[in-house]
């Protein structure tokens, strides 16, 4: 484990909400410094319970797709005029 410098200290105890980005200048990599317990969240929201990656692209698009229809108070309109232009159906 690595120690905080004091500028790096100093620069979380400045930060406003926002995780502090660490520059390597050498490699010009940026990073970002997150408390454990934002990591460890962030962590399992990415990861199954296999340790592999848990997050399925479709579910949330059509959560908000979904969403975005809910609130669409024309959707009920376009979906009729679609029905009656549609040469599928």
């Amino acid at each position: 484990m690595i120690e905080l410098t004091e500028q790096q200290q100093q620069a979380l105890a400045n930060r406003q909400d926002e995780p502090l980005q660490l520059i390597d200048p050498k490699t010009k990599q940026t990073y970002v410094l997150l408390p454990r317990e934002v990591f460890e969240r962030v962590k399992n929201i990415l990861e199954d319970e296999d340790g592999t990656a848990g997050i399925d692209v479709g579910a949330l698009i059509a959560d908000a797709v979904r969403e975005d229809d809910e609130n669409d108070p024309l959707l009920e309109s376009y979906q009729i005029y679609r029905g009656s232009n549609d040469s599928t159906r």
